[in-house]
């Protein structure tokens, strides 16, 4: 049997704990499968006295995540502590540096200097892994950068994020608010301390940039994706969507055009009865599609302890059986930069707005589509309010730019009550 593959871990929250369990659980198991032993020489956090509920005192105690990923007997990097600047990044390019090997949960890191990092990694000989960063269990960057590597990849979409997916389907079976379900999840703790970066698109929008890069052989681009976040969402719009046969999910989309990079994470009405349509709760789905695979659709818990550690290790057992993959697919030198494009594909659009009680006013609605080249499908006018009109309307297929147009005319009518909330009704 080969030397053992010692591990640095910095960050021992729920994932590190969980990471931590299952070396020491499935010791034997991994030895068998990888040919060689693999061990934790040290770890690094923030507090040495917190019970976590492990044990750690086999192993040696860094408080500096910097002095840990240089240490004479780590072999590979594991870095669990979050971040897109400080600690994390630091102690990665060290880790590099040093040519060692690193395995990482930390999508915001990757998302804005993922570019950097692999050439650094490429340079010094070392790998650089990151399938826990994606939709926690499942497998997704793997079936990208291997077993679908043969592949053209057409189109890459999917609900990442698993409080989103978990507030809108709570809303929907429960009938409750958005602002009734976020403090749900709040008190759950299903929330990242900042709250924006679930319900606000921001998480699953790192993880859309990420797999796009290994799809479509660019350079990770964050800012080149449209985000438009749940915020807005209402309990009318689930229930409208529910009596049209579609559910509302926060979903990402990557798709190359002749134009180039169409990436945007957003609100979509997708079939209730499709794969996407099915997902419940916190779970995560991503769907990748190819030319010659067709459509693969991959399910499971996209965050927590067991399936995110199940994640790290699976990069980790790869290093110790000596499989070496290029950060994003191929070598870093060869992706291209992503030039991003309008999002131009047309889509029927849902469209709810509430009108003032007054004649002639759906028709000055109607005239502003008419206007932009939009034809409308069907409509639906909701229990009337004292002096207001609630209306639902869904297009034929349309530009979303020509959409815009009409609803920036619609504002200058005078009949509108708010602004209408306008959802993309994706073909899944």
């Amino acid at each position: 049997m080969s030397s053992p593959l010692r591990l640095g871990i910095a960050g021992i929250g729920t994932v590190g704990v969980g990471t931590i369990r299952l070396v020491q659980r499935n010791a034997a198991m991994i030895a068998a499968r990888t040919g060689r032993e693999v061990t934790i020489s040290a770890v690094s956090a923030r507090s040495r006295d917190k019970d976590r509920g492990i044990r750690l005192g086999d192993y040696a105690w860094e408080d500096d995540p910097v002095a840990l990923a240089t240490r004479d007997d780590v072999d590979t990097f594991v870095e669990l502590m979050g971040g897109e600047n400080g600690p994390a990044r630091a102690s990665v390019e060290a880790a590099l540096a040093a040519g060692k090997d690193v395995v990482t949960a930390n999508k915001a890191l990757l998302a804005h200097h993922g570019q950097t990092l692999a050439e650094r990694a490429e340079a010094n000989g070392a790998v650089l892994r990151f399938e826990a960063a994606v939709a926690g269990g499942i497998p997704c960057v793997k079936a990208l950068t291997e077993g679908l590597a043969g592949n053209r990849v057409t189109r890459v979409m999917g609900v990442m994020n698993g409080t989103c997916n978990y507030i809108l389907t709570r809303m929907e079976s429960a009938g409750l608010s958005y602002d009734q379900v976020f403090a749900e999840a709040s008190d759950l703790g299903y929330l990242e301390a900042d709250p924006q970066l679930d319900v606000g698109g921001i998480d699953a929008g790192h993880k859309l940039a990420l797999l796009a890069s290994i799809a479509f052989g660019t350079q990770v681009d964050f800012d080149g994706i449209a985000l438009e976040g749940i915020e807005r969402i209402k309990i009318e719009d689930i229930s409208h969507a529910a009596d049209m046969g579609f559910r509302v999910k926060l979903l990402g989309v990557a798709q190359m055009t002749g134009r180039g990079l169409e990436a945007r994470m957003s609100p979509c009405l997708v079939p209730a009865g499709s794969p996407l349509g099915q997902l419940e709760g916190a779970t995560n789905m991503v769907v990748l599609e190819g030319d010659a695979v067709g459509q693969v659709v991959l399910r499971g818990a996209g965050a927590g302890e067991g399936p995110t550690a199940s994640a790290v290790m699976s990069d980790v057992i790869d290093i110790a059986r000596g499989i070496r993959v290029s950060t994003f697919g191929q070598p870093a030198a060869t992706l291209s930069r992503a030039m991003p494009a309008e999002v131009a594909t047309p889509a029927p659009f849902y469209l709810r707005m509430i009108l003032k009680d007054r004649p002639g006013a759906l028709a000055k609605i109607a005239a502003c589509l008419g206007d932009a080249g939009i034809s409308i499908d069907r409509m639906r006018q909701y229990d009337h309010a004292e002096g207001s009109a609630p209306v639902l309307i869904v297009t034929h297929r349309a530009m979303r730019r020509s959409l815009d147009e009409a609803i920036v005319a619609m504002a200058g009518t005078g009949v509108l009550e708010s602004d209408p909330v306008a959802l993309r009704i994706e073909d899944v």
